[in-house]
């Protein structure tokens, strides 16, 4: 361990603010003895110092337990800054703005749709593109993308993509307020406006999945979560519109940085006052992508209804397809929470980091109100994924967020030279897990082995009161890019 690490409880280290000069604020690190080694290893302690130097940043710079090495911010990173004297990076949100996990529940038992499987992850296979750049089935006009980058999962509900009651179990009823399609590149345009609807390739997925454990009954039930279910899990963001956001505005913020003479250990921190017009500007383009993304899941939920339709000759509303959440992992959203006693408004980045909202901090028509806020933790493709539920000591500890998967052990290069797609499929098939794969190669890189075990990063999240374990799930199905 390294000897400027102060161990604070058994879930919880942090880097003195004195460790290296210019850091504003401490690094507070939420991991147990084995998880810091791989920390450790990975160099990501180095990010966690180097995001205490943005300048406004308060109370300290937080790293979720599957913090890894990422662009600027590690991922699993937290940071909020002052509204008034603070700053925004692009760096802290990340290249896939708005990707999030959503999870679908259905009233089906997981054993009796053994049988259907291979012919239900087929045409979800069918119905769903994945893999890079890949179209989806609608495509936009100019004036279409304006709208849906404005309001988000209103577009598709006004279009008969959604139901009613979708929205109300969305993060921000789908829609994050202050997007502004003006300050959306061309280039993002046309990356975007004929990929609605599709998975995507990295890490996202389509999982069927089948609830395998029960951590607290209570909410389970208020969840409506039982064991033996079959629930569909979605991962996706806002693709090719998002990642050119963040391209364009990276360029913008290294701008900033030289003519505003802000010394950062690391250029790829570059950012710009949260109240200057560059901050403002790059936060409305991300409204945008937020927007598109979360547009983006509710179209790949349609599109899943529809197959299960197909497959179970039954109306989605029939087999229970209710959405229980969707939850948005790389964001920066103004906030308010309580810094050394005093309510302040916050800009507050969570890259690879979900929020975690207690019962209190959720609006008063929220379905949750009373119970606090779904998290949804995937894992890897063939181990276990969590759904866990914001407390509300957790907005006492980094800003009411929690981690938001695994946390990668090995890059996807290493993954490749050390996996055969072809050969873990075959091992996959060996287990009972059905596979629809665009590719071997990309199947390789998402190889379970190139991941941390998600039991034990949800285990560190329970510890440190950041949410509390619900249920347990593993995986029947996968549809991955």
């Amino acid at each position: 361990m390294a000897d400027y690490l102060e161990k604070l409880t058994p879930c919880c280290y942090k880097i003195p603010k004195t460790h290296k000069q210019g850091m504003l604020v401490p690094g507070i690190i939420y991991v147990d003895d084995k998880l810091l080694r791989l920390v450790e290893a990975d160099k990501a302690l180095e990010q966690v110092i180097n995001v205490a130097f943005l300048p406004g940043i308060v109370k300290a710079s937080f790293a979720m337990p599957d913090i890894h090495w990422g662009y600027g911010f590690p991922i699993g990173g937290v940071a909020a800054t002052d509204v008034k004297r603070g700053a925004v990076s692009p760096g802290g949100v990340g290249f896939d703005i708005s990707c999030g996990v959503r999870l679908l529940k259905t009233n089906l038992e997981a054993r009796q749709i053994v049988p259907l499987l291979k012919d239900l992850m087929h045409e979800l296979s069918r119905n769903i593109p994945k893999g890079v750049g890949r179209h989806g089935r609608t495509k936009l006009n100019r004036r279409e993308m304006e709208e849906l980058l404005l309001t988000g999962m209103s577009w598709g509900l006004k279009r008969g993509y959604a139901w009613d009651e979708d929205v109300l179990h969305v993060e921000e009823k789908g829609c994050l307020a202050g997007a502004d399609p003006s300050k959306v590149s061309e280039r993002a345009f046309e990356r975007g406006h004929d990929q609605l609807g599709t998975l995507g390739s990295g890490n996202h997925f389509l999982e069927a999945q089948e609830v395998v454990g029960i951590y607290n009954d209570r909410v389970a039930e208020a969840f409506g979560l039982f064991k033996g279910q079959l629930v569909v899990m979605i991962h996706s963001g806002s693709r090719g519109l998002g990642h050119q956001i963040c391209s364009d505005y990276i360029k913008v913020m290294n701008k900033v940085i030289k003519k505003l003479d802000l010394e950062l250990p690391d250029r790829q921190l570059a950012c710009a006052p949260v109240s200057s017009s560059e901050g403002k500007d790059y936060y409305a383009a991300m409204a945008c992508a937020a927007n598109y993304a979360m547009a983006n899941r509710q179209f790949l939920t349609y599109w899943t209804r529809r197959s299960f339709e197909c497959i179970f000759k039954k109306s989605a509303r029939e087999l229970g397809m209710s959405l229980l959440y969707d939850v948005s992992h790389n964001l920066a959203k103004f906030e308010n929470h309580i810094v050394d006693g005093k309510e302040m408004r916050l800009c507050v980045h969570r890259k690879g980091a979900t929020r975690a909202f207690g019962p209190n901090l959720l609006p008063k028509d929220s379905p949750y109100r009373n119970i606090g806020q779904p998290v949804i933790i995937p894992g890897d493709m063939a181990r276990a994924s969590y759904v866990l539920v914001g407390m509300a000591e957790s907005e006492n500890e980094a800003f009411s967020s929690t981690c938001h998967g695994a946390g990668r052990l090995m890059s996807r290069s290493q993954a490749k030279k050390m996996i055969r797609g072809d050969q873990l499929k075959k091992e996959l098939a060996e287990k009972g897990l059905i596979i629809e794969a665009g590719h071997a190669s990309l199947l390789a890189e998402e190889a379970p082995g190139a991941y941390k075990d998600v039991s034990m990063v949800v285990d560190v999240c329970d510890g440190a009161k950041l949410s509390k374990k619900v249920v347990k799930l593993r995986p029947l199905g996968v549809l991955k890019g």
